[in-house]
């Protein structure tokens, strides 16, 4: 394991292609090995046991929720529970209605069919699905203008499995075609260490409890940070240490890579104080925000404000966002008369 991967933001719950092969290999493949959602779980067993005795398709699928939380994971876990084919494409890939029809034709019986971010998926696309997420028929133009028909294909009977980081963003009638859709939450500690204890025993790295919970508490509920923290700290260990994670290379190593306590990382204080010394604390639009902060809306609303609102440290009114009482007291800034 080489010491890489120094442009990505070890707090963002994004992942890209160098560090893809690693989290394949930590990630679990059945119900039984994921750890946390537990209310999904139970109801995912149910659906897919059902689906099984019935020798049926199971009924499409949408997950729900912020990076990095296993929306994924658990698109690959169903297809492993109903021992079927998986094809794997996302939302802005899918650039043409052919490159969909494409898709959906090479499928068989059962197969399951994951999207990634699929409210990035063009209109013209989408509509192509809706008669083949309802009927499992494909209909295709041939010809131009007046001389143009209409061919209708047979498809097998596929499970499509969604998956999406801002549910708002998804047309209507595709949700509503959807049989079953989950909202997938933060992560507690608990759960947190659970996971840095089996990634480290994947990883063949030595880690005592302290350790593991230092990683869990800063990981901001989400497993993906966690095992991103894991593994920069497994680098520290072994060029600083002796290679075993003990609660004092685990500090250490947070400080240096700059996450505090709390699990806020420099954009996060940087979003916190911008709001409270420019903006009197709010409240103030996202499109302000991301001006001062020179960052994509998008990046803030998808990756950092879920975390801060999760933890209570702004607020989203009608006028803004708002730093809240914790905000202030986290960053050590003196509260204003309006929160006394």
């Amino acid at each position: 394991m080489r010491i890489d991967d120094k442009n990505i933001n070890p707090l963002s719950p994004q992942t890209n292609q160098e560090e893809l092969a690693y989290e394949l290999n930590l990630r679990p493949r059945t119900l039984d090995e994921f750890i946390g959602q537990e209310r999904i779980k139970d109801n995912l067993k149910v659906f897919i046991t059902a689906a099984v005795m019935r020798k049926e398709s199971l009924d499409h699928v949408l997950f729900c929720g912020p990076p990095g939380l296993g929306k994924t994971t658990l698109a690959t876990i169903i297809a492993n529970e109903l021992m079927v084919n998986i094809k794997t494409t996302a939302g802005p890939v899918l650039e043409r209605a052919g490159d969909l029809a494409a898709i959906l034709t090479n499928l068989s019986d059962r197969d399951l069919l994951f999207v990634d971010e699929i409210h990035r998926m063009p209109r013209v696309v989408e509509e192509i699905l809706y008669p083949a997420m309802e009927d499992f028929t494909l209909d295709i133009i041939i010809g131009q203008g007046a001389n143009a028909r209409t061919l209708k294909l047979n498809l097998p009977r596929f499970t499509l499995v969604g998956a999406t980081t801002r549910t708002s963003l998804l047309t209507s009638p595709l949700r509503d075609r959807f049989g079953v859709i989950f909202r997938l939450d933060f992560y507690n500690t608990d759960e947190l260490k659970t996971i840095v204890a089996r990634s480290s025993k994947l990883l063949n790295v030595r880690i005592d409890d302290e350790a593991s919970l230092e990683i869990a508490k800063r990981a901001r509920g989400t497993p993906r940070i966690a095992n991103r923290l894991l593994k920069r700290i497994r680098d520290f260990a072994q060029v600083m240490g002796d290679g075993i994670i003990d609660v004092s290379i685990a500090r250490r190593s947070l400080i240096a890579l700059d996450v505090d306590d709390r699990g806020l990382d420099e954009l996060d204080r940087k979003l916190l104080l911008t709001l409270i010394e420019k903006f009197g604390g709010g409240p103030v639009g996202i499109d302000t925000i991301a001006a001062a902060l020179r960052e994509d809306k998008e990046t803030l609303e998808d990756v950092y404000e879920p975390y801060l609102l999760q933890e209570g440290l702004i607020e989203r009114t009608p006028r803004g966002r708002v730093a809240t009482r914790l905000a202030y007291e986290h960053l050590g800034k003196n509260l204003p008369g309006k929160l006394f």
